[in-house]
């Protein structure tokens, strides 16, 4: 099926993504085809992946891959690898080689324009990154994990020469909404991964971020500014819904954390998304009709 007048956005949001991967698995097993697909930090995985048309790889990143040992863990944290081990996660499981390899033939074949976005760590801004934009593999795989990279639990990756970081930490707030209006769309399947009605606070210790991220100042500044983008880009899809220009699809049944990394609870997760997602089928049929 081609919706090619609809724009597919995804949000990020760690592990919770395990759960939207339901949502991709459907979208796969389905053939479904979109105008455009663009995401943000683990929404970016789930772009990549859905775009190389791998219902496998699509589960086997937030549920198999990310409870190994060798994704992660505070092991992993402490030899300076990060809670998540996202150069091992991206970069050697994607490869060829690697124990996930990515399909980047079927990938670079898919003509569906895509984006994803990350925070450059020196200005605290956005890049957003379309298909023109990847050389390889490789690159691909590095830009995705860019896109990913929460300073702290995380190396931070450096890509010719700018260092970067989760693509939620800048103007987008995470929710590439306005992206795919600026790429001609006017129509949306919108996948969140926090539960309707879901209001980000504000940081309650802008102070202890600064200090924390002295040598990133910039970084620290859009997190402390990520809250009201974000919620003024949530504000813009309920608007969107409410005009009839959006479907948007919320977990109903969501107990994980983004950093969860417990296999039983991931699998449950991923269940539960293929469950509701089975479950609203005909509505987002018709809406894709």
């Amino acid at each position: 099926m081609l919706a090619k007048d609809v724009a597919l956005v995804i949000e990020g949001g760690g592990m919770r993504n395990a759960y939207t991967a339901g949502c991709i698995d459907q979208l796969l097993a389905h053939d479904v085809h979109f105008g455009w697909v663009g995401g943000v930090s683990a929404g970016a995985s789930h772009t990549v992946n859905f775009l190389s048309h791998d219902r496998q790889r699509s589960r086997l990143s937030f549920v198999e891959l990310a409870s190994d040992p060798k994704s992660g863990g505070m092991k992993s944290m402490l030899r300076g690898k990060g809670y998540f081990n996202v150069e091992y996660i991206y970069e050697t499981a994607g490869a060829p080689d690697g124990d996930i390899p990515f399909d980047w033939a079927t990938f670079t074949q898919d003509p569906t324009p895509m984006c994803i976005a990350a925070t450059r760590a020196d200005t605290g801004e956005n890049v957003f990154w379309g298909r023109e934009d990847f050389r390889d593999l490789n690159d691909l795989m590095r830009k995705t994990r860019a896109s990913s990279t929460l300073p702290g639990l995380m190396p931070v990756p450096e890509i010719d020469g700018v260092e970067y970081v989760d693509g939620a930490l800048g103007e987008t707030g995470g929710l590439l909404i306005q992206a795919a209006i600026d790429a001609g769309f006017d129509k949306f399947l919108v996948l969140r991964s926090k539960p309707r009605g879901y209001v980000r606070p504000e940081l309650s210790r802008p102070a202890l971020a600064r200090k924390l991220l002295r040598k990133r100042p910039a970084v620290a500044e859009a997190m402390i500014r990520r809250p009201a983008r974000y919620n003024a880009e949530a504000k813009k899809i309920d608007e969107l819904e409410a005009s009839g220009q959006a479907l948007v699809f919320y977990p109903d049944n969501l107990s994980i954390e983004n950093t969860e990394r417990n296999r039983e609870k991931l699998e449950n997760a991923w269940n539960c998304g293929v469950a509701q997602t089975k479950r609203e089928w005909n509505s987002w049929m018709e809406f894709l009709n």
